[in-house]
C-alpha cells in the first residue's frame, strides 16, 4: 500500500521550485551541481511546508521535462533526497516526501508556563491574552446574580443553557445566517467541540484534510484520535487557501472531514475572502466532505470598529441548509482563555447526535461560566470587552513587529490584520533549535514543526501578540540572542555566554 496521501504535478512543482529566490553567492563561491540545487530546492519546500510531507512527487521523466533538465539530474536529486531521509520510494508506488528519522515533532512550546515561571521567562508559547477587565469580574458577578434559579435544578444541560443557545443563535441570525437554538450546542471550549465532532464523524484511520500549517493543538487532538491527517498547503503569504490544491485533495483523498480556519488563520494570520469560502464549500459538498470551520479568531479584526466591520461573510453563510459546514466558535480567544465556553453550529440532527454522544464524554459545560458569557452577550459587555481585546492585540502586534524587524532584520513575515499570531520564517535557522536555545536565554517560543504534519516547517517559528512595549523589545532581543547561539552551533544544554543575556 502506498504511503503517500496527496500528490503534486510536475508543472506545479516546477513552478514552486522556480519561485524560490536563492541567496546571492559570495565572491569566489562555486555554484552547486544542478542535481544538488534541485535536491536542496525540494528539501526546502518540504521544510517550509509548501510541499506537505507524504506528497507523491512526479516521475523523474515528467519533472525533468517540466524543468528542462536531464532525467539524470532529477534521478540524482531524488537519490540524494532518499539518502538524507527527505524522500521514500517503493517500486510501483513512486516516491513521496518525508522527513528524516530521528526528527520527532518538538514536544515543547504550546503548553502554558506555570505562573511562578513568568518572572524569569517571556512566554511566547501560547496565543492568549490576560482577561479584559473589568469585564471578567462584571460577568462573573452578573452570573452569580442569575445563578439561584439554576441551583434548584440538577445543573446538567448537555446541549447548553437554553438562554445561551438562544443568544448565540440570535447572533448568527443577525449576521444574515438564520439560526435556531436547536442548531447550537454549547461545549467546553473549541477543543471540546472539535473533539466531539471528530468522534462523531470520523473513526480511527479515516482521513481528515487539514491546512498546512494548522493549529498545533487540533493536529495533536486528531493524531491521538487515530485520524489520518492529509495536509493541504496554504497559499503564499496572507492569501489564504490554495483552492486548486484543496480541490485535488478533496477529489483524490476523499477525506471524511476537513478542518479549516478561515478568519486570521492560526498560525499564518491569513484571511480567506468570500470567493474562497464559497468555492471551498462547493468543493467539500461535491466530495461529500464535512467542512469543520474554526471561528475562534473571527472577532479579532484590526480594521474598523464594531463586530464584522470589515469581515467577509461567515463560511456557513454559503451552506444555508447546513449539510456541509459545521461551525465552531469560542469565547477563549476573543474574551479570555480561562473562560472555557465554546459552541457548535450545525444542522439540528447533527446537534442531536452530538448531544446524545456527550453522555459518554463530559456530560455538560459548567453552568456558571455559561451564565457569565450569556451576561456579556445580553448586556453589551461582550462588544466592549472584545473592542478592548482588539486594541490590546493590535498594539502588541505593532510593538512586536517593530522589535523583530529591528533585532532580526533577516527574519521574514507578512503582517496580518487580525488574530493573535505572526508566522515567521527565521532567516534559514532551525525553528526547533531556536525553541530549545530560546529557553536558555529566557524566551519561550514554539517551533514551526508543531504546526505541520510530520515535521514540516522546520525553518519557522510562531510569535503571538501577547506582549507589548518594553516586554516586546526584550522578547525580540532574547530571540536575537537565541538566533546567534544557533548560528554559533551552541548546544541547548551548554553554557550561554553572559553577554547574550545581559
Amino acid at each position: 500500500m502506498a504511503q503517500w496521501t496527496s500528490a503534486i504535478g510536475s508543472t506545479q512543482l516546477a513552478r514552486l521550485l522556480t519561485s524560490q529566490q536563492p541567496r546571492p553567492a559570495g565572491p569566489g563561491t562555486r555554484r552547486p551541481p544542478a542535481y544538488r540545487a534541485l535536491a536542496d530546492g525540494i528539501r526546502l519546500l518540504v521544510l517550509e511546508g509548501r510541499v506537505p510531507v507524504a506528497t507523491r512527487l512526479p516521475a523523474e521523466r515528467e519533472l525533468a521535462q517540466a524543468l528542462s533538465v536531464s532525467r539524470t539530474t532529477v534521478a540524482a536529486a531524488y537519490e540524494a533526497l532518499r539518502g538524507e531521509g527527505f524522500l521514500e520510494s517503493r517500486r510501483g508506488a513512486g516516491s513521496w516526501t518525508a522527513v528524516p528519522a530521528g526528527n520527532p515533532l518538538p514536544a515543547r512550546g504550546l503548553e502554558p508556563l506555570p505562573p511562578e515561571a513568568l518572572g524569569s521567562m517571556i512566554d511566547l508559547g501560547t496565543a492568549a491574552l490576560p482577561a479584559p477587565e473589568p469585564w471578567l469580574t462584571r460577568a462573573v458577578q452578573g452570573a452569580l446574580e442569575e445563578l439561584p434559579p439554576y441551583a434548584h435544578t440538577h445543573g446538567d444541560y448537555p446541549a447548553g443553557l437554553p438562554a445561551l443557545r438562544t443568544m448565540i443563535a440570535e447572533r448568527y441570525t443577525a449576521h444574515g445566517i438564520p439560526t435556531m437554538p436547536e442548531q447550537i450546542m454549547v461545549t467546553t471550549g473549541a477543543m471540546g467541540a472539535i473533539d466531539a465532532i471528530c468522534h462523531l464523524f470520523a473513526g480511527r484511520g479515516e482521513r481528515v484534510a487539514v491546512e498546512s500549517p494548522s493549529y498545533a493543538n487540533i493536529l495533536q487532538l486528531m493524531r491521538e484520535a487515530g485520524l489520518r491527517l492529509v495536509p493541504v498547503a496554504m497559499a503564499d503569504g496572507l492569501q489564504g487557501w490554495d483552492l486548486d490544491r484543496w480541490r485535488q485533495v478533496l477529489r483524490e483523498a476523499a477525506p471524511r472531514l476537513a478542518y479549516v480556519v478561515a478568519d486570521f488563520h492560526n498560525p499564518t494570520g491569513a484571511l480567506a475572502d468570500e470567493e474562497q469560502r464559497r468555492s471551498l464549500v462547493d468543493s467539500a459538498r461535491a466530495a461529500g466532505t464535512v467542512l469543520v470551520v474554526d471561528e475562534t479568531m473571527t472577532e479579532l479584526h484590526f480594521d474598523g470598529d464594531g463586530e464584522g466591520a470589515v469581515m467577509p461573510r461567515r463560511v456557513c453563510a454559503f451552506d444555508p441548509a447546513g449539510s456541509t459546514v459545521i461551525t465552531v466558535g469560542s469565547a477563549s480567544k476573543a474574551f479570555w482563555a480561562g473562560m472555557r465556553i465554546g459552541w457548535v453550529r450545525a444542522a439540528p440532527d447533527v446537534i442531536r447526535s452530538l448531544v446524545a454522544a456527550r453522555a459518554y464524554a463530559d456530560l455538560g459545560t459548567p453552568v456558571l461560566e455559561q451564565l457569565a458569557v450569556n451576561w456579556l452577550l445580553h448586556t453589551g459587555g461582550w462588544e466592549e470587552a472584545v473592542a478592548l481585546r482588539r486594541a490590546q492585540a493590535r498594539g502588541n502586534r505593532d510593538a512586536l513587529v517593530t522589535a523583530v524587524r529591528r533585532e532580526l532584520p533577516d527574519w521574514e513575515f507578512d503582517v496580518p490584520n487580525g488574530g493573535l499570531t505572526l508566522w515567521v520564517k527565521a532567516g534559514g535557522l532551525s525553528g526547533s533549535r531556536l525553541a530549545e536555545l530560546g529557553e536558555r536565554v529566557g524566551v519561550r517560543v514554539p517551533s514551526g514543526p508543531r504546526f505541520g504534519v510530520d515535521g514540516a516547517f522546520e525553518g519557522y517559528v510562531r510569535l503571538p501578540f501577547t506582549v507589548g512595549g518594553a516586554v516586546a523589545d526584550e522578547a525580540a532581543a532574547r530571540l536575537a540572542a537565541a538566533a546567534q547561539l544557533v548560528r554559533d552551533g551552541q548546544s541547548a544544554g551548554g553554557d550561554v555566554p553572559r553577554t547574550l543575556i545581559a
